[in-house]
This record gives structure tokens, sequence and C-alpha cells, in this order.
């Protein structure tokens, strides 16, 4: 599957918007990608080219050589894996504590919404303690990663933070 980046850059006027795709192994991340079978999505004249990190364990210290310049953070997570809860929380707070993420929003993908059990957004975003987060804008939003389902809505949440910074 090669390096796992997720890099979106969105061009919106002159500007470039680069955004992060990570979440633990097995979250979803390539499957979203895939749902749009382009690396690249325009909405709205915004073109987002995306590109794929990976979550394993091994890799996940990684995750800040990409940070730089980033203005999106879109953390994908498996809502049916609540044994791993934990360490979604301990990275996202890690990242968002990195200096080169400070004025980075975050969009989390809760992943896999069509399982029975699965977990809610709102049960997510409790555990994840989102409502701690004053120093960046957050969005939770319930996904589908097969059927695409809860994709658009996300992207569109990412649109409308591009416009409004």
């Amino acid at each position: 599957m090669g390096q796992l980046i997720a890099k979106l850059m969105g061009i919106f006027g002159n500007q470039e918007h680069k955004v992060i795709i990570v979440g633990l192994d097995n979250a979803g991340k390539t499957t979203i990608l895939y749902q749009f079978n382009v690396e690249e999505i325009i909405l709205r004249k915004t073109h987002f080219l995306m590109w794929d990190i990976g979550g394993q364990e091994a890799l996940r210290s990684t995750w800040n050589k990409y940070y730089s310049k980033t203005e999106f953070i879109i953390l994908v997570i498996d809502s049916t894996d609540r044994d791993r809860l934990l360490t979604t929380r301990e990275e996202l707070y890690k990242m968002l504590a990195h200096e080169a993420l400070r004025d980075a929003s975050v969009l989390i993908f809760a992943n896999k919404q069509d399982v029975k059990d699965s977990m809610t957004t709102v049960e997510i975003s409790q555990f994840l303690t989102l409502s701690a987060i004053k120093d960046h804008p957050w969005h939770i939003q319930g996904c589908c990663a097969l059927t695409g389902e809860g994709l658009p809505a996300g992207l569109q949440w990412m649109l409308s933070q591009t416009t409004a910074n």
C-alpha cells in the first residue's frame, strides 16, 4: 500500500490546503479514499488531493513528519473498536499538542456506523472528550466508508472551514 500519507490540497483562490488523514489500522482510511474512486475530489472549485497515512503502531511515530503546514486533520475511527478508542484518544491529543498543527481543523469520521452495536458519534465524542478541544475547530461525522454515507457531509464541513478562514 506504500506510505500512508494523507495530503489534502485544495485550491480555493490561490490558497492551498494541506490535510493529513490518520487513524489506527483497519479504521477505514483507505476505504474512504476508494469510495471516491479517485485521489482527487473537486467540491465547488476546491480541489482536494488525497493520499493515505498508515495507522499501524510502528508507523504512528512517523506521523509528525507530515505535520508541517497542515490545515486539516481527518481522523478516521472504527466505531466498533471500543478496545482501541483510548489509543485513538492518546494519538489525537498528541497530534493536537504538536506545534506544527496549532492551526489545524479536525474532521473525525466515525466509520462503520452501519455495523450493529457500533458506537454513536455522541458516545465517541464523549469518550474522546472532544468538548475539551477549544483551540481547534472540530467536527465529528458518522459515516460508512463502504457505501459513502456521511462522507460528503464531512467534506462539506471542511469546505466551510476553508471559506471561514
